[in-house]
């Protein structure tokens, strides 16, 4: 459900939102869902080192 974003969605309908914050909220998501897609092409690539495999 979190991975969803169900929660967030419930919280953002507690209250009343003004359309100058929702512009800016929607912003803000949209540039952290490019930096992610960056980021992780970056690491396919071989360009950005990624996560540690633990080893046993």
């Amino acid at each position: 459900m979190q991975r969803e974003g169900t929660f967030r969605e419930m919280k953002r309908h507690d209250f009343y939102e003004k359309p100058s914050e929702k512009r800016v909220r929607q912003k803000a998501e949209a540039i952290r869902r490019v930096r992610k897609l960056a980021r992780k092409l970056a690491v396919r690539e071989g360009l950005l080192p990624g996560k540690p495999t633990p080893t046993r």
